[in-house]
């Protein structure tokens, strides 16, 4: 077998000429393959129901069931089986229209072997081709769409339902939420889960450079049109035609250039600094802040033109404090992620006490400090697990106060000791609810129930 042809792969052979089939089974079966023989198209459809083939042969002409009944089958079991035919000349016309229903080859009898192995190979090679492409495809989605948000919160939830709703949509996005709540992961998934996740994805800090350089950067500009501009800059809003630019920390752009953003999300038109011609671009915008802007438009230092032409659509994105039960699953997948950047680390997990103190701190700088921490704990511990004493230089490790002291500062009523005790449980826990129930010996419907009533 040559060696660029693919191996380790199941074929079925249909002909009801036991003596054709035979003379085809053998020499695949040679070059490698795994050869399923069929003597008939009924005996063809049971096999293709009920087991997984990476390619099909079959002759076109056979009685009650045909080449084109095996073909509808193949495909309706997987659309990209690919499926080759055998015909007489004279069924020529049959097998083109079989080409012409998703076939992925025809071959004329006589035929010689070595031609049916480099077909089969070349239909085997598409077919690992376009797994692989879809495999990357999934992946990139999943670093880049909602598979890069973590947490199965009821605000998360809520996020998500958003998310799959506006990303089809045209209309700018305006993303609120404290520092580091992750609200570029929610501007890459509006992009990836949309239409425009074929193009691309460009994003900016707002407050990363100064008002001059930010123009430049946003809208481009040409050869000499400022000392220092020594060639032509496209700027972003070109580089994202097609796609998303997401403006993060929209409310520290200088106000000069808020009058310039706004010409553009009304027109559709760029023009690059030092240009007297203007040129079009199809680009989506999604912009994020911390802050109050209505405060800023208040103080005159947000255009309040900009500002309600933003907020079409505003997303608000959940603080670390709002999500505390999805900690556990952030403090997993960070030490999964934090492994992989850091090969030669000892450390697979963090103890359940660690998770439980994580879940009790108050994270001002929300999902970005837990990420952080992580990372470090990941790089600096020298063991397997991370323990209470590993986390203490590192973090201020707070100990949750027991209801039963804080009870003790006044009369609490029964119910509400109740309440609070599976509260702190279910820190103690770490936010894990599911655990907290069995410790309690409750059901976690309860603990849902509970919380609504706090």
């Amino acid at each position: 077998m040559p060696s660029d042809l693919p191996s380790d792969a199941r074929i079925l052979v249909v002909d009801d000429h036991v003596e054709m089939g035979r003379m085809l089974q053998e020499p695949l079966a040679d070059a490698g393959w795994t050869v399923d023989l069929a003597t008939g198209g009924q005996e063809a459809l049971g096999l293709i129901r009920s087991r997984v083939y990476d390619a099909v042969l079959t002759d076109l002409r056979m009685e009650k069931v045909d080449g084109l009944d095996v073909l509808d089958a193949a495909r309706a079991v997987d659309p990209e089986l690919p499926v080759l035919l055998m015909t007489a000349f004279g069924g020529v016309e049959s097998a083109v229209e079989a080409m012409r229903r998703g076939a992925y080859h025809y071959f004329t009898k006589p035929f010689r072997l070595d031609e049916v192995r480099l077909y089969l190979g070349r239909a085997l090679e598409d077919r690992r081709l376009r797994a692989e492409h879809r495999a990357l495809k999934q992946a990139s989605q999943e670093r880049s769409g909602l598979g890069a948000l973590v947490g199965r919160s009821a605000p998360m939830r809520g996020l998500y339902e958003l998310i799959d709703r506006v990303a089809h949509a045209a209309a700018p996005v305006l993303l609120r939420g404290e520092s580091g709540s992750g609200k570029e992961l929610v501007a890459r998934a509006l992009h990836f889960e949309g239409p425009r996740a074929p193009g691309p994805f460009v994003a900016v800090n707002c407050t990363a450079l100064p008002g001059p350089l930010l123009e430049s950067e946003l809208f481009g500009h040409v050869k000499g049109a400022f000392t220092g501009a020594t060639s032509v800059r496209r700027g972003l809003f070109v580089e994202a035609h097609g796609g998303t630019l997401f403006l993060d920390e929209i409310g520290d752009m200088p106000t000069e250039l808020q009058a310039r953003l706004l010409r553009v999300l009304e027109d559709g038109e760029v023009r690059a600094v030092g240009s007297d011609a203007s040129r079009t671009v199809d680009v989506r915008v999604v912009a994020a802040t911390h802050q109050d802007l209505e405060a800023r438009v208040r103080e005159g230092r947000f255009r309040a033109d900009l500002f309600y032409r933003l907020n079409v659509v505003t997303l608000r994105v959940p603080s670390l404090k709002e999500r505390r039960e999805d900690i556990p699953q952030l403090v997993e997948h960070f030490t999964a992620r934090s492994r992989a950047r850091n090969p030669r680390s000892r450390v697979t997990s963090l103890s359940p006490e660690v998770v439980a103190a994580l879940g009790a701190m108050p994270w001002p700088g929300n999902v970005r400090e837990l990420e952080n921490l992580v990372e470090r704990l990941v790089v600096l511990v020298p063991r397997e697990t991370v323990t209470l004493e590993d986390l203490r230089p590192h973090a201020p490790v707070p100990e949750p106060e027991s209801p039963l002291a804080q009870a003790q500062e006044g009369v609490w009523t029964l119910r509400k000791l109740e309440g609070e005790y599976i509260h702190w449980m279910v820190q103690h826990c770490g936010g894990n609810k599911t655990r907290a129930a069995e410790l309690l010996g409750i059901d976690v419907s309860t603990i849902h129930r509970r919380e609504r009533e706090r």
